[in-house]
C-alpha cells in the first residue's frame, strides 16, 4: 500500500513539473504568436577536438510560419535548413539531405521548432529525450536523441542545446554536440515581423 502511494506521489509530482516546464516554455516563446517571420545575425563557431583553433564565421538566422528555419552562413557556403520534416545541411559547398521521418534524431528538433514558431501552441511536454531547466532569464532545452544499434553509430549529432530569453523571446544560442566536437550558433540583433 505504502509503495503505491509512493508512485502515486511521485507520478503527480512528475505530471506537475511538466506542467509548470511547458508553461514556462509557453511564456518564453509567446512572442512568435504575433510573428510571421524572425530575422537574426549568427556567428558560427565549428570546434574540433583534434584542432587547436575554433572556426568562427557569420550568417543569418531567418525563422518563417509554420516550420522554416534556415541559417545561411558565409553568404551560403555553409547552411542548415529546416522545411517542415526535411533537413539540409550544407558545409563547405557539401549538400547533406535527411528528413525527420529517415532520421529520427531530428523528430523533437522538428517538433520544438514548430512549438517556438507557433508562440508554444504544439505541446513538446510529451517529447520524451526533451528536457527543461530554468537558469536565470535564460530557459535551456535540451534534446538528447535516443537510438540503438546501427542508428546510434549513424547519429551525427549527440545532442542540441537551445536556450531563449525568456524576456525576450530571443533565441541566444543553439549547439549541436558530436563525438569531436561541436558547432554552435550564437544569435543576436533580432527582428520580429
Amino acid at each position: 500500500m505504502m509503495k503505491k502511494i509512493f508512485f502515486t506521489l511521485m507520478m503527480l509530482m512528475m505530471s506537475i513539473t511538466i506542467s509548470a516546464q511547458q508553461d514556462a516554455f509557453r511564456k518564453a516563446v509567446a512572442r512568435y504568436s504575433k510573428t510571421t517571420s524572425v530575422t537574426a545575425s549568427v556567428v558560427k563557431t565549428t570546434h574540433r577536438k583534434a584542432v587547436a583553433t575554433d572556426q568562427v564565421d557569420k550568417g543569418v538566422l531567418t525563422m518563417k510560419k509554420p516550420s522554416e528555419v534556415s541559417i545561411v552562413i558565409d553568404g551560403g557556403k555553409d547552411q542548415l535548413l529546416m522545411q517542415g520534416s526535411n533537413f539540409t545541411m550544407v558545409v563547405k559547398g557539401k549538400k547533406h539531405t535527411t528528413s525527420s521521418e529517415r532520421s529520427p534524431q531530428f523528430t523533437s528538433f522538428q517538433t520544438v521548432f514548430e512549438s517556438i514558431l507557433s508562440g508554444g501552441a504544439k505541446d513538446i511536454s510529451q517529447l520524451k529525450d526533451l528536457s527543461l531547466t530554468q537558469k536565470g532569464r535564460t530557459l535551456v532545452l535540451t534534446i538528447t536523441p535516443v537510438a540503438e544499434g546501427k542508428a546510434a553509430k549513424r547519429m551525427l549529432f549527440s545532442s542540441f542545446v537551445l536556450t531563449i530569453d525568456s524576456q525576450t523571446s530571443e533565441l541566444k544560442s543553439l549547439r549541436m554536440n558530436e563525438r569531436a566536437g561541436y558547432t554552435e550558433y550564437v544569435f543576436t540583433n533580432f527582428q520580429f515581423k
